[in-house]
């Protein structure tokens, strides 16, 4: 038995496909942080049936994922966010993969991200691999962003990717990183990081040449550039965050 669990805080946009994608599941969970606009009924609404819970984020996203985690009956659980799809040929691996999927507590699932318009093939979003389907005790969620699924045992990996379409417009983009960047400063103070002039400028240098040289985002045309950059500038204020923070 596989559940899925689903992340979700305004996604009126994106959960249809979202659920439409997880309809082969045996059981869908939402995890739903109190979103104002149409999610709920959108999701009571689905002919994938769902079962809905909704939970303060309190910027934590290892405590919302391991609540989900909790309420999962499946002896397999996969993780979704709400602007990501199972594709069919995903779907097909996964179900396909049963008769060894005893000899493994974990899978790494690749991701595959569509911004600009395109597919994009190299840069940072290219080598994205995320565990993200597992049996549900063999592990749990740990640090608030940027969150890990720390998964004891045998951990593989499947072929086919997740289709992730994030950042519908640059608007949106900006938004997630300003929310994100904070989140993940925060968490940097907890774990006793310390600011350094390094951090602030060379990092997020160092983190845009790597995703547009390095990685050959340039390869991807202007969406792999407006993606390096807004990465470099998500990386420049997070540091610039932690510094504030460690000021308090």
């Amino acid at each position: 038995m596989i559940s899925a669990v689903v992340l979700t805080k305004n996604e009126e946009k994106n959960i249809i496909p979202c659920l439409q994608s997880l309809g082969w599941c045996d059981e869908v969970i939402i995890v739903d942080d109190y979103s104002e606009d149409e999610t709920i009924n959108k999701c009571q609404m689905s002919n994938v049936k769902c079962q809905i819970y909704q939970r303060h984020l309190k910027g934590d996203f290892a405590g919302q994922r391991n609540f989900g985690l909790k309420k999962a009956k499946g002896d397999w659980v996969l993780f979704l966010d709400a602007d990501e799809r199972v594709s069919q040929a995903l779907r097909e691996e996964i179900t396909n993969c049963q008769l060894r999927i005893a000899n493994y507590n974990g899978f790494y699932l690749k991701r595959k991200d569509f911004f600009g318009g395109r597919w994009l093939k190299y840069g940072e979003t290219a080598n994205v691999k995320l565990l993200r389907l597992a049996k549900k005790d063999a592990g749990c969620w740990k640090r608030r962003v940027h969150e890990v699924w720390e998964v004891k045992g045998k951990i593989g990996e499947l072929k086919k990717p997740i289709l992730h379409y994030p950042h519908p417009t640059i608007s949106d983009f900006l938004k997630q990183i300003n929310f994100y960047s904070t989140l993940h400063a925060q968490a940097f103070r907890e774990e006793k990081v310390k600011p350094s002039l390094w951090r602030i400028i060379f990092y997020p240098l160092g983190k845009f040449f790597q995703n547009y040289i390095w990685r050959r985002g340039f390869l991807d045309g202007m969406p792999g550039l407006i993606v390096a950059l807004m990465m470099s500038f998500h990386s420049f204020l997070a540091q610039s965050k932690l510094y504030l923070e460690w000021k308090k």
